[in-house]
């Protein structure tokens, strides 16, 4: 096989693919047989009410949350079970939490420095450069010295996207990013995760904010009791829902 072939090839696999994926919590069943890829540069929204089983799904890509059974593979290959190399894959796919999870004793240029350092070996020179590049690119370089208490929610949470690409993630994962946030802190995260998708970075959202799904997404991914009911382009999505499930969710949130 040529180079070119590989790389082909490569290209033409999905980054994230899951295959008849099972997950209980004792007798809940909360994913039913998820079958589900994501393709390189693609932003996949996954929307439905609570407790769907959304945040179970973006949180079993990296195996924060174990299967019971089915495959999660990355480029093609199974997320490895434990040890240096589920670590090492997690490394790849960044992961924006409700909660901020910064680390309360550091500045935000350390928060941001410490994986590129401790983990990929960079130098620290090199690592602050780049945490302040990223500051810079989700507007908070000026509290490069502040500890996270002395900011915002809302700028912690860019701290949290900046410390995520520091990484050079393949894939970024957000689990609910703006939840917690106040009403008028809501769009400057979303502003930065609309620019990181114009930046082609592949991206798996779980939100409530059906705006930002129809505006940056994709795809949208429709789930409820644990499984993939509908999915298809935001338009055909929003306009044209195929399934009453679908349909009886919109219009509970008309207006949003």
């Amino acid at each position: 096989m040529t180079q070119e072939t590989k790389r082909a090839t490569a290209e033409g696999t999905p980054i994230i693919e899951l295959r008849h994926v099972e997950k209980h919590y004792g007798d809940l069943h909360v994913l039913k047989d998820i079958n589900l890829e994501v393709d390189r540069g693609e932003v996949l929204v996954v929307i439905g009410p609570s407790g769907s089983g959304k945040s179970t799904l973006c949180r079993t890509i990296n195996r924060l949350e174990a299967i019971d059974s089915g495959q999660i593979l990355i480029e093609g290959k199974p997320l490895p079970q434990e040890g240096k190399e589920l670590a090492s894959m997690r490394a790849e796919l960044g992961m924006v939490f409700q909660s901020f999870n910064l680390f309360a004793h550091m500045t935000i240029l350390e928060n941001v420095m410490l994986g590129p350092v401790e983990v990929l070996g960079m130098s620290k020179d090199e690592a602050k450069k780049r945490a302040l590049e990223l500051l810079g690119r989700v507007g908070v370089e000026a509290q490069a010295e502040k500890v996270p208490a002395q900011l915002s929610g809302g700028q912690q949470q860019r701290v949290a996207i900046a410390r995520s690409l520091a990484m050079h993630p393949k894939a970024m994962l957000f689990d609910e990013p703006t939840s917690a946030l106040d009403p008028e802190m809501i769009n400057e995260v979303l502003d930065v995760m609309v620019e990181l998708a114009r930046g082609g970075m592949t991206m798996v959202v779980v939100t409530h904010e059906m705006n930002f799904a129809r505006r940056v997404a994709n795809r949208v991914v429709f789930m409820a009791d644990g499984q993939i009911v509908e999915e298809g382009s935001p338009d055909e999505f929003f306009d044209h829902p195929k399934t009453a499930r679908a349909k009886e969710f919109l219009d509970s949130i008309k207006g949003y």
